[in-house]
């Protein structure tokens, strides 16, 4: 190969490169900030059954995708979990958020958006969610074991939740009483 064809395809190369990384700048529409969560109002409602996310007790979840313009909503983090783990989840997911509550308040929690891929989880309490059993978002993990001991459960991390684990037939988590 001469020097003249490697300076070629070098420089070849150089301008394809230069040119995917425009497009991807023009790509992102401009968007130079990271997506940040949206707060519940009154008239929110669940993406999955249409629930009033204002009125029910536990922490809730928002997804937002790719080119959305609105936050996808879940009434409970076992939708959220269901909904992202399965195969025909298609839509590349920008951001993912679930509610900390070691902040929030478990009756009408509001605010205190961590994110869900960072969060630890509390499966298996007392305490039960819109859909019935949940699972218990939390940032940091002495919030989570002061929960577990009030409350019972037990902690996982994002990637520890299997698809068997949330599985919403017959409601959340298999609870056949609702």
């Amino acid at each position: 190969m001469t020097q003249a064809f490697s300076f070629r395809c070098a420089a070849l190369g150089l301008l394809m490169f230069s040119t995917a990384a425009l497009v991807g700048c023009e790509a992102g529409g401009g968007r130079d900030k990271a997506l940040v969560p949206v707060e519940i109002s009154a008239g929110t409602t669940c993406s999955l059954d249409g629930m009033l996310l204002a009125d029910y007790p536990g922490p809730k979840a928002q997804m937002h995708y790719a080119g959305g313009t609105e936050a996808e909503w879940f009434c409970d983090t076992i939708e959220m979990f269901n909904v992202i783990m399965h195969p025909e989840q298609a839509r590349r997911v920008e951001a993912l958020y679930v509610q900390d509550m070691g902040q929030a308040d478990w009756a009408s929690p509001k605010g205190h958006w961590i994110d869900a891929r960072s969060a630890l989880y509390v499966f298996g309490s007392r305490l039960h969610g819109s859909m019935g059993p949940t699972a218990a978002a939390f940032a940091n993990e002495a919030d989570a074991r002061r929960f577990i001991d009030a409350n019972g459960g037990r902690l996982l991390r994002f990637d520890e939740v299997t698809p068997e684990m949330v599985v919403l037939d017959g409601g959340a988590q298999h609870d056949h009483t609702m």
